[in-house]
């Protein structure tokens, strides 16, 4: 049913045309997958790519569904093969014609878990009551300063050279797909770079990573993961916290105090406002929650 040599040439082009990244990449490639060994469409060495009929999408809709994947797993899975579809058409490999109708069932609208102030702030202020040695504590400490108070992705943190600070007024960062935004740099983010790198007790060359580890080494994903869940078992704070939650909180804190939705999508590097809308319910969440706790006439 689909041609291997059309996969490939595919996935090049989501590579190198539409400049995904690697994890997006795998996730294409994997929900493709899923579509082929429903199908044993595992010999399509030399065959033509055709296009799934009605019967049979319902029917991998179905073995989806009983092998419980999330519906936004699935939605996702059938996301990937209308891309892969339209882009065989698009390119001549086969004959494709309306697949307007291939969708999944519409997922629930996931809001973005984020976490109040308090909580915030007492994530900062414990790092610094915790073992270890100083240097270390204030490289925590400006990391997710960087995470909460210019709202960057741990990845796009992560990615920041020794070159880059100190940090001016303004920083360059390169986000998903290779797209590249400014965003202001508050001062108490630029004070916390500093002073983590006045006591950093290694040498580190303008193109190397700007965090690094205990042992001299680039600061991971997986050790700022381990750093947030030793804090959110100290606090007490639900398992959703992560440091992406920090990011979540910068938007949702900025809205609730009044920022502009655009200029929000602006600095969180969002391709569409429709993304940046989801900050919109919590804050009306957080509006329903306070009229029904304070108005004399809620009870």
């Amino acid at each position: 049913m689909i041609s291997i040599i059309h996969r490939t040439a595919w996935l090049n082009w989501l590579k190198i045309e539409k400049r995904y990244g690697n994890n997006t990449l795998s996730a294409y490639e994997s929900d493709l997958d899923d579509f082929c060994r429903f199908f044993d469409d595992s010999n399509s060495a030399t065959e033509e790519t055709q296009a799934v009929n009605r019967p049979e999408f319902r029917a991998w809709l179905a073995d989806m569904a009983a092998r419980g994947l999330a519906r936004t797993t699935i939605a996702r899975r059938v996301s990937s093969l209308r891309n892969f579809y339209r882009f065989c058409g698009q390119a001549g490999f086969a004959d494709i014609g309306d697949m307007s109708w291939l969708r999944a069932p519409r997922p629930p609208r996931a809001l973005p878990k984020s976490i109040s102030h308090g909580d915030a702030v007492a994530m900062l202020n414990t790092l610094f009551a915790r073992r270890g040695p100083d240097w270390s504590k204030k490289r925590d400490f400006s990391l997710l300063m960087l995470l909460y108070g210019l709202g960057l992705r741990i990845s796009e943190a992560l990615s920041l050279k020794r070159g880059d600070a100190p940090l001016s007024d303004w920083l360059r960062i390169t986000g998903k797909g290779g797209k590249i935004r400014e965003v202001p740099v508050l001062p108490k983010v630029a004070q916390a770079i500093e002073d983590y790198l006045a006591e950093c007790p290694f040498n580190v060359s303008q193109d190397e990573p700007l965090f690094i580890s205990n042992r001299g080494k680039p600061f991971g994903p997986r050790a700022a993961q381990r750093l947030i869940e030793g804090l959110r078992d100290k606090l007490g704070l639900p398992t959703h916290v992560t440091p992406h939650s920090l990011r979540h909180a910068f938007a949702t804190h900025l809205l609730g105090n009044g920022g502009d939705l655009r200029a929000i999508q602006e600095l969180l590097g969002h391709a569409s406002l429709s993304t940046t809308q989801r900050y919109t319910s919590i804050d009306e969440a957080h509006l329903k929650r306070i009229h029904s706790q304070t108005h004399p006439r809620a009870r």
